[in-house]
């Protein structure tokens, strides 16, 4: 065992280790096993060693005792903490793992893409953008602003060639890779208002309004959603994947959302709702994930708002896949340059996965999807890159109830604190049905400041009473015609609070079924 790897053993097990150890897989064992053996391991032994304590080799304690002590030293229960599932690959798998950005893939699943590789499973890696408008990251790599849009292209070259040299050292080669080159941090904003007769969309950086990269998927495709939907349904029916990791839906990431919001919109469209196994990765959110830092010995654990509202699950990475895991985010030079104890963050023990499943909404039926913990943030609690007005007007948004009656959705969403001047809270309400493409759908977005609301489909300003308005300082209820939608089948909605054009706060992107 190398070096490297016998610290990450010892740190996961054992913290502090000041003699040779043995090394001990964490048993699968459940909550309430673990709390009867742990109660007769204090019992018999005069209650059970702190953590720090060293269990050297030469004790002669026997490795079933050793292994019973880890169930209770390294795996602690509560009352509310969320029950986590395991994420487990089956020969007949086919694997697609679809990232935002270059460097996703590895944040996310590079665990998962290790053991997916060593079972010899199918594998394919799909980036949504190049990357090319992080220019922070650009600005310390290369000591100078990256401003020019030839200059930003090439940028989103040097995260390419990146994303090669990191997927080799996952074990993958470029026949592994797709590179889709639509816009960073532009597609959202596409997802919002760039749909149907709609023109395409300009990029803010690179200033084009298609696909630049010719070594790209759909080299010239235009910045429209209905580009970016196509592609994705065309690399699935090809490809016929039996798991998807994908980015989450209440990532705080624009590309993260739309990434997501996309992908099921395809999976729909090809008739695979259900026959594909979602797998949710959340990069950006809020103060989480805590701590930051190289911290392999620990678990990755849901956020507090999120931890009861989603279905969870994890894979569990080996010491070596650790190991490998960090030096595939390293080769992501420009990412781990200017933020490397954020993107160290997520090389720990676990890969975590959690979404919300489809909301099954049945008519005059209440459906509540509080997410369990409010948010009501205080400044201390608040991402430490938000500025002081940003901290002073921060709102936070979360969904109380639906509600399907005849002929609305009736949608209640709470805030954390009333609006107040120059803060804006938004909801959207997107529409599917398989009697009319996606792109002909009415977008409808409603947005709400301190005293008056209006009503968009896509940027067409809408008559004010389509939509009915009810609200007190901390909640506000929208009534929504179903008709406004397009008589939908199922809908994708969600809530966003913002200053100006800086997004605060987002409540998770859910999908309701109307049954």
């Amino acid at each position: 065992m190398s070096k490297q790897l016998q610290s990450i053993s010892m740190k996961r097990f054992f913290p502090k280790p000041s003699s040779p150890l043995f090394f001990i897989k964490r048993p699968a064992a459940s909550a309430a096993v673990r709390h009867r053996i742990c109660n007769s391991i204090s019992s018999g032994l005069g209650g059970v060693p702190r953590l720090e304590t060293v269990i050297p080799a030469k004790a002669g304690i026997s490795l079933s005792i050793i292994t019973i002590l880890s169930v209770c030293l390294i795996t602690p229960t509560f009352a509310d903490q969320p029950k986590i599932g395991s994420v487990t690959l089956s020969p007949t798998d086919r694997i697609l793992v679809l990232a935002p950005h270059p460097d996703d893939e590895v944040l996310g699943a590079g665990g998962v893409i290790q053991q997916a590789v060593a079972e010899k499973l199918p594998v394919k890696v799909v980036f949504l953008t190049y990357g090319d408008s992080n220019q922070w990251s650009f600005f310390l790599y290369r000591k100078h602003p990256v401003v020019w849009p030839a200059a930003v292209e090439n940028m989103g070259l040097i995260r390419h060639d990146e994303a090669i040299n990191a997927s080799q050292i996952l074990g993958l080669g470029p026949q592994n890779l797709i590179f889709l080159g639509y816009p960073d941090f532009g597609t959202l904003n596409i997802w919002y208002y760039h749909w149907n007769l709609r023109p395409a969309y300009r990029s803010i950086m690179t200033r084009v309004i298609a696909v630049p990269y010719k070594g790209a998927y759909h080299f010239g495709a235009p910045y429209k959603g209905e580009a970016i939907v196509e592609d994705l349904r065309t690399i699935i029916r090809a490809f016929k994947p039996t798991k998807i990791f994908v980015s989450h839906p209440a990532d705080h990431n624009g590309d993260h959302l739309g990434l997501y919001l996309y992908l099921r919109v395809a999976l729909w469209d090809e008739g695979m709702d259900g026959g594909v196994q979602l797998y949710p990765y959340l990069i950006h959110y809020l103060t989480w994930p805590k701590p930051k830092g190289f911290h392999p010995e620990i678990d990755l654990t849901p956020p507090d708002a999120l931890a009861n509202a989603e279905i969870w699950k994890q894979y569990h990475l080996s010491p070596s896949q650790i190991v490998t895991k960090k030096k595939a985010l390293e080769a992501h030079k420009t990412q781990f340059f200017s933020s490397p104890k954020y993107l160290l963050s997520f090389v720990k023990f676990n890969e975590l996965f959690g979404d919300i499943p489809p909301l099954k909404m049945r008519l005059n039926e209440n459906v509540s999807i509080i997410s369990g913990q409010k948010k009501l943030m205080t400044t201390m609690e608040l991402p430490e890159e938000l500025n002081e007005r940003e901290r002073t007007a921060f709102v936070g948004v979360d969904w109380k109830s639906l509600r399907w009656g005849p002929e609305n959705l009736i949608v209640t969403i709470g805030l954390s604190k009333p609006l107040a001047q120059d803060v804006e809270a938004s909801i959207y309400f997107f529409g599917y049905t398989h009697r009319t493409p996606f792109g002909q759908m009415p977008k409808i977005n409603v947005r709400l400041g301190v005293l008056s609301y209006s009503v968009y489909d896509q940027t067409k300003r809408m008559p004010q009473d389509v939509v009915k308005i009810s609200r007190n300082p901390n909640e506000i209820t929208i009534t929504v015609p179903l008709k406004l939608l397009g008589y939908p089948q199922k809908i994708l909605t969600s809530a966003r609070t913002t200053l100006g054009n800086f997004p605060l706060d987002n409540a998770s992107w859910v999908v309701l079924e109307l049954q």
